[in-house]
């Protein structure tokens, strides 16, 4: 055999090796695709199980059963899917059961829910015969949408620092979504969905993170799997043992995985051009740093200090910048009183008179893209412009502050030594009253500190009232983990708004509703749509032992008030005809221990650092 030969042998054995090696499947992407084209056909056998009952061909349970298998085969793929595809997923695939609204031309239309979850609530409903159309309607509608994403997802790749970063994010996913009931509004087979999904975690994990470098996180799977196998019912389940001995301990063992193996999967902004509210880098789901507040704001991160925050400080606690001189931030966020005012409804700057609602606290209340009651507000910066020119409140103007504030002498000196340069600008006062009011972070109560192993439970009703929060009594699947508000997870990009039917006086013997439109006299023309009609922001429940009175009018005086209103089923529930509540009307049957151990955990989430003297 010559030397030319030889070459050509060994060439074609090196090519052959390359095919071979070109040909071999990833691993990672095999899984994905094999689950993403299982749920393709369950998707199909939906809308053809979906079309048999309505014709009367199958038995309710058959239908159940199919949505059943249709939900655990989603779950087995959400976290790549809500991961690429975060809004297609929340709109189309697996979105809450709500009205919602969608432009068109320059109104607002009002649409149907789709997906998953509306299929789950409605083939559970006790009118599920009168719903037959809408079954089959939602079935096929489910499939189109799932075909179409598919799609889509043939040309994804599927890496395996995208895959890491998804499963953390599946983590959380699972435990504010999943175990709550949020996801299942109608089956309550929240358990064995998280279940499925944590399976599909650690098959996907094993191929991420393989060999030995794994082997623990394989465990940690197996044993939050066990747990969630065990014959408890959805009330009974425990789970802030869930949380502390599972959720975080695999959260913290796939982050120092990915840290070592996938380090660029832990950037804020990796895979798109935009920074991120969830902190990749967080070890705890109740972490401090487990949200990044400077997203929430027009301040970045590298124009903060101590300085501009001692200044936003100094600005929050003087009279000067309302237009009498008699008014501050802090008159209505105090913050011995939890950063609120302890009144039903606001002082006004005009005598005899007070200001449409609440205070709600400023604490935490970074973490929103919207603000005020009614959601009038988009950036924190605008917040304070509404107070500003507010007739019952500041009642004042820029131009006016500005004026005051270059009139000081000390005032002039401090913005200079804080921006290195002279000037009062519209800009750097809102800039340092920004800093300050991001500052007043909260996340370390009692129960924050139990949850990352800093200290004990000084109550064991706290843990009996989290896991009814969570779980029975449905507080959860509005005020989410962990800063307890309506900020939706995982993302935690949204604000809710919810549709209680409050009470104008739960004390009096007839009951009538709050006359407040809230969401819908908010003037943003975009929003104007009756399913907003006395809709308001779901405010955290941090600190909530502080801020008494509570809701948007201040009538409620007590903690047991607002549970005793939620358990009754809101307004509804009181015999009242409330439009679009969004809160189930039906009694919670929560029991008076029950209650009790609710205000005790809600007690629990007090921060001892955040309020006194400043």
């Amino acid at each position: 055999m010559n030397a030319a030969d030889k070459t050509l042998i060994l060439l074609a054995i090196a090519a052959l090796v390359m095919f071979a090696f070109r040909q071999a499947p990833d691993p990672i992407d095999a899984i994905a695709r094999k689950d993403i084209a299982a749920l393709q056909t369950t998707a199909s056998t939906l809308e053809q199980t979906a079309r048999a009952f309505q014709t009367g061909k199958i038995k309710l349970d058959s239908l159940q059963s199919t949505v059943a298998r249709t939900r655990r085969q989603y779950k087995k793929v959400e976290f790549l899917l809500a991961y690429y595809y975060p809004e297609y997923v929340e709109e189309y695939i697996n979105g809450a059961p709500l009205l919602h609204l969608e432009r068109y031309d320059t109104r607002p239309v009002v649409r149907n829910p789709e997906g998953l979850q509306t299929l789950d609530e409605l083939v559970y409903a006790p009118d599920v015969q009168e719903q037959t159309l809408a079954i089959t309607t939602l079935a096929q509608r489910f499939h189109t949408r799932y075909t179409t994403l598919v799609a889509g997802f043939h040309d994804q790749p599927v890496t395996a620092a995208d895959a890491a970063r998804a499963l953390r994010l599946q983590l959380v996913r699972i435990f504010t979504l999943g175990v709550t009931g949020f996801d299942t509004p109608g089956s309550v087979h929240a358990l064995p969905e998280a279940a499925t999904s944590l399976t599909a975690l650690q098959q996907m994990a094993a191929a991420i993170f393989p060999g030995e470098q794994g082997a623990a996180l394989q465990q940690a799977f197996a044993r939050a799997i066990h747990n969630l196998q065990q014959p408890v019912s959805f009330d009974d389940f425990d789970r802030l043992t869930f949380l502390k001995d599972h959720i975080n301990p695999l959260y913290k063992a796939s982050l120092r995985l990915q840290q070592a193996l996938y380090p660029e999967a832990t950037a804020k902004t990796y895979g798109s051009n935009y920074p991120q509210p969830w902190n990749p880098s967080s070890d705890d789901l109740f972490a401090p740093d487990f949200l990044d507040p400077y997203f929430y704001t027009e301040l970045k991160r590298a124009e903060d200090s101590d300085a501009l925050r001692a200044l936003g400080k100094k600005l929050f606690y003087d009279p000067c910048i309302s237009h009498t001189g008699t008014m501050s931030c802090a008159s209505c966020h105090d913050p011995a009183k939890g950063f609120a005012d302890a009144q039903p409804r606001s002082q006004s700057n005009v005598q005899g008179m007070t200001v449409q609602r609440n205070a709600p606290t400023l604490l935490n209340a970074v973490y929103a893209d919207r603000y005020f009651y009614d959601l009038r507000a988009f950036t924190l910066e605008q917040q304070a412009e509404h107070v500003i020119f507010n007739p019952r409140e500041f009642n004042t103007a820029h131009e006016e502050i500005l004026g005051k504030l270059e009139q000081d002498k000390a005032y002039r000196a401090q913005f200079q030594k804080t921006f290195s340069s002279p000037g009062v600008t519209r800009e750097r006062f809102a800039k340092a009253l920004t800093s300050y009011v991001l500052s007043l972070k909260s996340f370390n109560s009692i129960f924050d500190r139990y949850v990352r192993g800093e200290a004990a439970l000084p109550d064991t009703a706290i843990r009996k009232g989290f896991n009814l929060f969570m779980g029975k009594a449905n507080c959860g699947t509005c005020h989410f983990a962990p800063v307890f508000s309506g900020l939706s997870p995982p993302e935690y990009r949204k604000n809710e708004s919810e549709i209680l039917g409050v009470l104008q006086d739960p004390a009096a013997r007839r009951k009538v509703l709050d006359p407040d439109n809230g969401r819908l006299d908010n003037q943003v023309f975009s929003e104007e749509s009756w399913i907003f009609g006395k809709s308001f922001k779901t405010t955290t429940v941090r600190n909530v032992a502080l801020t008494a009175p509570y809701f948007h009018n201040g009538a409620y005086k007590t903690l047991e008030e607002v549970i005793d209103f939620y358990n009754n089923g809101g307004g509804t529930g009181h015999g009242l005809e409330v439009k679009n509540q969004t809160l189930a009307p039906d009694s919670l049957h929560l029991s008076v221990s029950e209650k009790a151990a609710l205000v005790v955990f809600l007690r629990s989430l007090t921060d001892p650092g955040v309020y006194g003297p400043q």
